[in-house]
């Protein structure tokens, strides 16, 4: 097991998703955010099924930096309950799983 990380987040609209993303490379608390488009989600929301189009952002970040992942969301996100999931990378290859780690590391430089 690595202290690397996967979030799961979604939103309605991509400049949204933009937004939040940049903010969280710009900021080193991610890595990365992939944005993958226009997913259908089909959720209960306040008793009713729904189905909604969205946007959802694959966010590479640490153990160290998810808390601070997770207010940023809270914070730019237009949802009440915003989606935030946080998933362990159990391994993966080195040099990647360095990346990540130096990426979000405020501070140090990335090779």
């Amino acid at each position: 097991m690595t202290d690397k990380r996967i979030v799961l987040s979604t939103t309605n609209s991509e400049e949204e998703a933009r937004k939040i993303a940049r903010h969280l490379v710009d900021s080193r608390l991610a890595a990365c955010v992939n944005i993958i488009p226009q997913i259908t989600s089909i959720y209960r929301w306040q008793d009713n099924v729904d189905e909604a189009e969205e946007y959802l952002l694959i966010i590479k970040t640490t153990a160290t930096a998810f808390d601070k992942v997770r207010e940023a969301i809270a914070q730019m996100h237009s949802y009440d309950v915003p989606e935030c999931v946080c998933l362990t990378i159990e391994d993966g290859s080195p040099s990647y799983l360095g990346w990540i780690a130096q990426s979000v590391a405020p501070g140090k430089p990335i090779e």
